[in-house]
């Protein structure tokens, strides 16, 4: 007789609807469809997938539904499902694009899709979504908000720039355009105020931002970002996920006797890289200890500026981390000393690097 293990819904997700795909998998591994239907992507869309998924689901069986962030269309179906105490995965699109790519499905739809989604969930192990805090939501809405606007400001000066230096030019066009920078500017101030205060009235945020901006080269707007962007570092289990989250993983280039360029990924969260390129050079200027040394060190090694400061970023990024999670005062001297703790009397070959480089993970 066979016996069946869990079930997997997979959720195909679009601005207007919902392709569902329900499929579980037995004891030896196969995976059977058992139910595919198509509701609304909207809260009554939500509740009659409920009474779907009661009529077709059999046995007692764990369940786990599974979607792609797709935009912010997905977030109303995985809010809606978390407070319905249902466990949720989702999964970035390039994952199960690749995934999808693997099985040979030669034709794409939403109906194959979500198939796949569904069987990817029942073959996989997948980390459960964990939403944000409304605090913390409301803080990335409002981080975001801060980098769109800083963008449209820097498009609209560089447009002036560029009118100034043309060969016939419109004071009409420049007079906008100044007016323009300067709404920009005012929106931009209030929501720095917002953060502020929003991050004041948190009794939980507050103290833990305190102790990051300590940091030599971290002001409130990098933190609060560092902080929206990873959920206040929840679901990050070691440091290597959370560098591959940001796209600082190093991918290599090399086969037999071919050595291309080594570069990080860029495969993340490209706000955290945005949000950490100024504070980099800050740190390094301003002497903060770590990072100073590292930049140093890098840029003997390569003689590529931009590599050093990559570097720090990275460096940056995973102090923010250590503090965050052991709730701990940032201390500019700690490296220093724990690399006099460990440092050998008679070093030989590479022992004094391989030093460091222990004193810093153990830091980190």
């Amino acid at each position: 007789m066979t016996s069946f293990l869990r079930y997997c819904v997979g959720l195909d997700i679009s601005k207007d609807s919902l392709q569902v795909c329900l499929s579980v998998i037995d004891q030896t591994g196969r995976v059977s469809v058992k139910a595919t239907t198509k509701v609304v992507n909207k809260p009554v869309g939500f509740a009659s997938l409920l009474i779907w998924m009661s009529r077709h689901r059999k046995l007692d069986l764990p369940l786990t539904y599974l979607m792609e962030s797709t935009g912010v269309y997905h977030e109303a179906v995985a809010w809606y499902l978390h407070q319905q105490d249902q466990s949720v995965s989702i999964l970035l699109p390039n994952k199960a694009k690749h995934y999808l790519k693997s099985l040979g499905y030669k034709s794409k739809n939403d109906k194959i899709d979500a198939q796949g989604l569904s069987r990817m969930g029942l073959e996989q192990q997948l980390p459960l979504w964990s939403p944000l805090s409304k605090n913390l939501y409301a803080l990335r809405l409002l981080t975001r908000q801060h980098q769109r606007l800083q963008e449209l400001k820097t498009q609209s000066t560089n447009q002036q720039h560029a009118l100034e230096h043309s060969a016939f030019d419109s004071s009409f066009i420049d007079r906008q355009l100044t007016k323009l920078v300067a709404v920009y500017d005012a929106q931009i101030d209030a929501l720095e105020t917002a953060i502020k205060e929003l991050i004041e009235q948190d009794p939980v945020l507050k103290p833990r931002v305190d102790r990051l901006v300590a940091i030599k080269g971290l002001a409130l707007l990098s933190v609060a970002v560092l902080v929206a962007e990873t959920n206040g570092f929840e679901g990050f289990t070691n440091q290597r996920h959370l560098v591959s989250y940001a796209g600082y993983d190093v991918v290599e280039n090399q086969s037999g006797n071919h050595s291309g360029k080594t570069r990080i990924s860029k495969k993340g969260n490209s706000r955290l890289r945005r949000i950490l390129h100024m504070p980099a050079f800050n740190a390094v200027r301003f002497n903060e200890p770590t990072c100073k040394a590292l930049y140093e060190r890098v840029y003997e090694r390569t003689h590529i500026k931009m590599k050093a400061y990559v570097a720090v970023q990275k460096r940056l990024l995973l102090m923010v981390y250590a503090l965050w999670r052991h709730g701990a005062k940032y201390d500019p001297l700690y490296l220093a000393n724990r690399v006099n703790q460990h440092k050998k009397i008679v070093p030989t070959g590479g022992t004094t690097q391989d030093q460091v480089a222990e004193a810093e993970l153990s830091y980190l």
